[in-house]
């Protein structure tokens, strides 16, 4: 019944830009803060971003503080993930959940590459 649909990966050079959307369904979506997370090949999943239900709080992973900004729009369902001045370290697969349930999506892939 929850569905979370990621999208917007795609390949960028160092330094460049990508917007990331999730469509969320399946469940009241204003109540509930989202989180962006990534997973690269070999390595854990990892958290990155943290917004709250009505949007007012958020908070980053260290590696991407002042780099991304996560925001959503509750109207439409949606979380993004604005993410700049791109690191081949960002290269991962990225994956939104909301709080309060096990559920991830597909995810997008994200690759950072010159």
């Amino acid at each position: 019944q929850v569905q979370l649909v990621e999208s917007g990966g795609g390949l960028v050079q160092p330094g460049g830009s990508l917007r990331l959307s999730c469509a969320a369904s399946g469940f009241t979506f204003s109540n509930y803060a989202m989180r962006w997370y990534r997973q690269a090949p070999g390595k854990e999943r990892e958290w990155v971003a943290f917004i709250s239900s009505t949007g007012a709080g958020t908070n980053y992973a260290d590696s991407v503080k002042g780099r991304f900004t996560v925001s959503r729009d509750n109207t439409k369902r949606t979380v993004h993930l604005q993410m700049n001045s791109l690191k081949p370290e960002d290269t991962a697969v990225y994956y939104c959940n909301a709080v309060g349930f096990q559920t991830w999506g597909q995810g997008t892939q994200v690759t950072v590459s010159s």
